[in-house]
């Protein structure tokens, strides 16, 4: 089985923490020369830095916000103007805050959108050019299991994140005779700062201990645990990979059975 990324470039969004960051030395370790997206210089230097190179790899970054979609556009397009196709691109953000949804703003959703939606859809425009003429590509959307599930509490995320998964299966169906594959991975509940973030909002607005409500999201997982960013980070390595070359336009789930439907 070949999982070698040796001579692929890869962009990953939202990689100086949590799941986009393991995503990134994954994909490092398996060959691929990594440009990593985020808005922090000084953490994505510290990234930079961070990543393995098996393979002498020359990776680098571009700092842009997805809250200035424009910016990020220009930036992205600067970038690509100078450097090799992009083989393998890793859409991934950070979620909107959680609340219910007969609660949430108008201005949420739109912005959450754009965050999201419009941010993916961009970077895929700028790459996808790249990918067919090299005839390899990956484009795999990090989402959520409110997909095929929705969460409680998580109005304006559920609604956003089934618009792209939508508009990743029709991407997925036009880009496909060019030997691109576009498909997603749904984490369940991952050890990063977005999950404690979510538990510490929660507590607040039920007024339940953050350990109890930690309990009783563990007590709905199959495994007992959540999930590891590596472990997701291995499906993303998977997915990237040539011998994942006939798969497209899938929903993964990766948390530990927790998902109730097919």
């Amino acid at each position: 089985m070949n999982l070698s990324l040796e001579n692929k470039r890869a962009f990953v969004c939202g990689s100086t923490q949590g799941i986009g960051k393991a995503a990134a030395m994954e994909l490092a370790q398996a060959g691929a020369t990594i440009t990593l997206l985020a808005r922090n210089e000084a953490e994505l230097v510290k990234t930079c830095r961070e990543l393995p190179v098996p393979f002498d790899q020359q990776h680098d970054f571009i700092c842009a916000d997805f809250a200035a979609p424009d910016h990020l556009k220009s930036t992205v397009e600067k970038y690509l103007a100078t450097k090799n196709p992009v083989h393998i691109l890793i859409n991934n953000t950070g979620g909107p805050a959680g609340g219910l949804i007969s609660e949430a703003k108008t201005d949420d959703f739109f912005f959450t959108f754009s965050q999201h939606l419009a941010c993916n859809h961009i970077l895929a425009q700028a790459v996808l050019g790249g990918m067919k003429k090299s005839g390899y590509g990956r484009i795999i959307n990090i989402i959520s299991t409110s997909v095929k599930q929705p969460i409680p509490g998580l109005g304006v995320s559920n609604t956003i994140r089934a618009a792209v998964a939508s508009w990743s299966k029709t991407l997925a169906g036009e880009v496909a005779a060019y030997g691109i594959t576009v498909n997603n991975i749904l984490p369940g509940a991952t050890e990063t700062i977005r999950l404690k973030s979510l538990l510490e909002s929660k507590s607040q607005r039920l007024g339940k201990p953050v350990d109890v409500l930690k309990n009783e999201m563990l007590s709905e997982i199959p495994m007992k645990r959540f999930a590891d960013a590596g472990e997701i980070a291995n499906a993303v390595a998977f997915l990237a990979s040539p011998a994942a070359s006939y798969i497209t336009g899938i929903n993964l789930p990766v948390d530990g059975g927790r998902t109730l439907c097919l």
